[in-house]
C-alpha cells in the first residue's frame, strides 16, 4: 500500500477533523497540569513512609499462603543493601534473579491491592513477603529456570513496569498481578532503573531508553528456549513506550518479531501517540496481537501530555470509534473509563480492577486472541453484567460506515509502510 511521508504531530492534528480524538485537548491549559502534578505528588506522599528492606527472605517459609516465584531481570545498579537488591541507578549489566513472594491468605486481603509490610519482619498471614532470593549466574541456569517453572503449554509472561516503581514496588505489584489473575504462565519480571520518586519522571524516561536493549535480549532469550512456546508482554505505562521500542528493535535485529510473541498487552500506555505510529509500523508486517488500556480519565496521562509539549498519549485517547479499523491491524482497544479502581489517578485499572485483573488472567497466558476466539474486549461485553457494581464501556462502539472514509483510508496509511517506496515525490514514513 503506498503511503506518503507524515510530518510529526500529523496523527495528533491532521485527524482531529475527523473525530479521531489525537489532538492536543487533553492538556489543555497549564494551571490543570499544575494541579494534577500536586495529585500525583500526594497520592505518592504515602510511599515514602513505606518499609523500604522488604526484600530481605524470611528465615522460615510460611505456611498457609500462595506463593509466586518469578525471574526478575534488571538494569538496575546492584545495592549493598540486602534488603533492597537494586536501587534507583543504572547498572552496567543485566542482572537475573530468581524470587520468590509469599501472599497472604485471599481471606486476609483484597484482590487487586498489594498487601505491603508495615515492619520487617513482616507478617506472612496478612503481608507480602520475600521467601527466596537466589542468582541466576548463566543463560544455562536461566534456561533451567524456564524448564522448571514451564506449564504444559510452555507459556511465559513478561511484564514491564511503569514510571515511579523502585525494585520492590515491581517486584510486589507483579506478584500481585499474577497471583489475582490466576495464570500460570511462567512469571518474568524486567524492571529499569525507576527511581521511585514523582519528581524524577525525566529521569525514568531517560533509563528506560538507556534499556531497550537489555529487553530485546531478555525477549529473544525467552524466545530461544525450547521450553518456551509462548510469550506474552504485559507493559504499564512508561513500561508500555519501553516495550514497544524493544520490540521494534527485535524486528529490526531479527528482520521480524518471532511468532512465538503472540501477544502484547499495553495497559495506560504512556506513548506518544505519533511515536506509537512509528514504532508499529517499524515493527513489520508480521506483529503480534495487540490490546491497548486505556482510559479517558487518567490523571497520570494528562501530566505527561503536558509534559509532553500536548500531544496525547495512547492511553489517554478514546480509540474505542476507531476499534473496527484497528482491528483490521491486530490491535483490540478496552476503555476502562468507567471501571471501578482504587488509584484516585485512574492510572492503575490493570492491575487493581478486580474485574480487569480476573479477566487478563484469561488471556495473559499468551492464549490467542486471533482465528475464531472472543478477542478480550469480546470477552469483557459478555462479562460486563457480573461486574460487581462497574459499568464497562468496551471497544465495540462504532461501526465502520460512521467513519468518514478520509479517516479510514489516512489511518490505514498511517499505520502501514511501502517498503520506502518513493510516491508523487514523498518517502513513505
Amino acid at each position: 500500500m503506498t503511503t506518503s511521508i507524515s510530518p510529526p504531530g500529523r496523527i495528533a492534528q491532521g485527524l482531529t477533523g475527523f473525530g479521531f480524538g489525537f489532538g492536543k485537548a487533553i492538556a489543555a491549559h497549564a494551571g490543570r497540569a499544575v494541579l494534577v502534578f500536586v495529585a500525583l505528588s500526594l497520592v505518592t506522599s504515602g510511599c515514602a513512609n513505606r518499609v523500604q528492606d522488604v526484600l530481605q527472605p524470611l528465615a522460615v517459609a510460611p505456611a498457609g499462603t500462595s506463593r509466586v516465584t518469578m525471574l526478575v531481570a534488571t538494569t538496575r545498579k546492584p545495592s549493598e543493601d540486602p534488603g533492597k537488591l537494586f536501587s534507583g541507578d543504572r547498572g552496567t549489566a543485566i542482572s537475573l534473579n530468581s524470587v520468590d513472594v509469599s501472599i497472604p491468605p485471599d481471606r486476609n486481603r483484597k484482590i487487586g491491592e498489594v498487601q505491603w509490610p508495615s515492619h520487617m519482619p513482616p507478617n506472612p498471614q496478612k503481608e507480602f513477603a520475600v521467601t527466596q532470593v537466589a542468582k541466576v549466574q548463566s543463560e544455562g541456569q536461566a534456561f533451567d529456570w524456564y524448564r522448571k517453572n514451564r506449564n504444559t503449554k510452555h507459556q511465559v509472561i513478561i511484564f514491564v513496569h511503569g514510571f515511579n516503581n523502585t525494585y520492590a514496588d515491581a517486584v510486589f505489584r507483579f506478584a500481585q498481578i499474577v497471583h489475582d489473575s490466576g495464570t500460570d504462565a511462567a512469571p518474568i519480571l524486567f524492571t529499569w532503573p525507576s527511581r521511585g520518586r514523582v519528581f524524577d519522571y525525566l529521569y525514568d524516561k531517560e533509563s528506560a531508553n538507556y534499556s531497550r536493549r537489555a529487553l530485546e535480549d531478555l525477549i529473544l532469550q525467552a524466545v530461544n528456549s525450547p521450553d518456551v512456546s509462548d510469550v506474552t508482554i504485559l507493559a504499564h505505562s512508561m513500561g508500555g513506550w519501553l516495550a514497544a521500542e524493544a520490540l521494534r528493535g527485535v524486528a529490526m535485529r531479527e528482520k521480524s518479531i518471532p511468532t512465538k510473541v503472540k501477544n502484547v498487552v499495553l495497559a495506560s500506555p504512556d506513548i506518544d501517540i505519533d511515536v506509537f505510529r512509528r514504532q508499529f509500523t517499524e515493527m513489520g508486517a508480521k506483529r503480534p496481537h495487540f490490546v491497548i488500556l486505556t482510559s479517558t480519565r487518567d490523571k497520570a496521562l494528562e501530566m505527561s501530555s503536558w509534559l509532553s509539549g500536548g500531544v496525547s498519549r495512547v492511553g489517554g485517547s478514546d480509540l474505542r470509534p476507531y476499534a473496527p479499523l484497528l482491528d483490521q491491524l491486530g490491535v483490540s482497544v478496552i476503555d476502562t473509563s468507567a471501571i471501578a479502581t482504587n488509584d484516585p489517578l485512574g492510572h492503575n485499572a490493570f492491575a487493581d480492577s478486580p474485574e480487569i485483573v480476573r479477566l487478563l488472567g484469561r488471556r495473559l497466558a499468551g492464549q490467542s486472541l486471533e482465528g475464531g476466539e472472543a478477542s478480550v474486549a469480546d470477552q469483557i461485553g459478555m462479562t460486563a453484567a457480573n461486574f460487581a457494581g462497574s459499568a464497562a464501556r468496551v471497544a465495540v462502539a462504532a461501526p465502520v460506515a460512521v467513519i468518514s472514509p478520509e479517516a479510514r483510508e489516512i489511518l490505514k496509511r498511517e499505520l502501514s509502510s511501502n517498503g520506502g517506496k518513493m510516491v508523487d515525490g514523498q518517502i513513505a514514513y
